[in-house]
């Protein structure tokens, strides 16, 4: 299972776990309903946040992978160049 889903799965737990907390809470409807409004933002801004997180830190490994791709680029390019001096006595 993959980690998004892990994490999906227990924010929306905790998100149905507070609805279900507030609306068996003995308080006013109206009261009610601010709560959950409040919850409701309070998670999204949670989730928001995570998100981003897990996109910085995708972009962090796509980076690095891209910066290991182009110094094996560079170290193929300086060995081509080394064998085409060696066998072509040419130098640059």
């Amino acid at each position: 299972m993959s980690t998004g889903k892990i994490l999906l799965g227990v924010i929306a737990g905790a998100a149905a776990g507070a609805a279900i907390a507030i609306l068996f809470a003995p308080d006013k409807g109206s009261n009610t309903r601010k709560k959950i409004a409040s919850k409701t933002t309070d998670l999204k801004d949670e989730l928001v946040d995570k998100f981003n997180g897990y996109v910085q830190g995708m972009s962090n490994h796509v980076e690095a992978a891209a910066n290991g791709v182009n110094k094996v680029v560079e170290k193929g390019k300086t060995a081509m160049d080394e064998a085409d001096r060696k066998f072509t006595g040419y130098t640059k």
